[in-house]
């Protein structure tokens, strides 16, 4: 057997290994825990407040647009720090380029200001 198949074997050994060992804790704590059940386990828990009205209900569209854009103003600054770090070697085309992509991303919150997405209600 080469040494390079050799060293891919080593790898998995050790991810059986620890697959076994997940699955073997898994099991032994179902053994080992106590499975008296009670209606109280099953209630929705909502913050020290007895829960109102079904659990199924629906939420403003808005909440989630307002996540959305939070996620993709955050990308940007995942993107611009490596940018920033690096600028001297990328030179005027990388200047050129992160331009772009600002000014992209600024027309995306414009337009999501101008819809009102940005107000908190």
């Amino acid at each position: 057997m080469s040494e390079f198949l050799r060293d891919y074997l080593l790898v998995v050994l050790f991810l059986g290994l620890a697959g076994a060992l997940v699955f073997g804790m898994l099991g032994l704590s179902s053994l080992l825990r106590p499975t008296r059940s009670q209606s109280q386990k099953y209630l929705t828990y909502e913050s020290g407040v007895d829960p109102v009205g079904s659990g199924w209900t629906q939420s403003n569209i808005r909440y989630y647009v307002f996540a959305l854009l939070f996620v993709m103003f955050d990308v940007e600054a995942v993107f611009i720090f490596p940018w920033a770090t690096r600028l001297e070697a990328y030179g005027t085309f990388g200047l050129i380029e992160m331009a772009i992509f600002i000014f992209i991303l600024a027309l995306g919150l414009l337009y999501a200001w101008r819809k009102s997405v940005l107000r908190w209600i």
